[in-house]
């Protein structure tokens, strides 16, 4: 249960990290309430304690208040101390989302050791009326600085519209 506890506490700093590196270009943050409960669904959980490895697949939803992530896949990598997380990967339709800023990619990689998270495949981020779009995004979560590359294209919405 440890582990599991672990996980969730990872994924809460994964999301407002996330949220901080978005604010750094610009594309607003995600408020999260650290006391609200996190619930994770999936078809189904395998746990490796031999490799410190945990699988969630099928339609897995983590929730947490107004934030959500979605994927196909969400495997949780533990490193040497078993009670820490060293990785997150989500694949497959990975969406991060509040009630009004998004961020889509086909995989989301978050390396918890170096403070890197890396989306990969048609990337999207979206607030209001602005949208980004690239191959790759990395985020340093640990300074809020963001890197797009790969067919960069950018949507900035001018003024209020009515």
């Amino acid at each position: 249960m440890s582990r599991f506890l672990a996980f969730c506490m990872t994924l809460l700093a994964l999301l407002s990290s996330a949220a901080s590196a978005q604010t750094q270009i610009d594309l607003g943050a995600l408020v999260v309430d650290p006391g609200a409960a996190i619930e994770v669904t999936s078809q189904t959980l395998s746990v490796d304690q031999d490799t410190g490895i945990a699988v969630f697949t099928g339609d897995v939803l983590v929730i947490q208040g107004d934030l959500r992530l979605s994927a196909q896949r969400v495997e949780v990598v533990y490193g040497s101390d078993t009670d820490e997380i060293a990785r997150l990967i989500a694949s497959g339709d990975v969406l991060l989302a509040n009630s009004q800023d998004a961020a889509e990619a086909d995989n989301a990689d978050y390396d918890i050791t170096t403070g890197l998270l890396t989306l990969t495949g048609d990337v999207l981020v979206t607030q209001g009326g602005t949208v980004i779009s690239a191959q790759n995004m990395v985020v340093n979560v640990t300074d809020g600085t963001a890197t797009m590359q790969g067919r960069v294209r950018t949507m900035l919405q001018q003024g209020a519209t009515e």
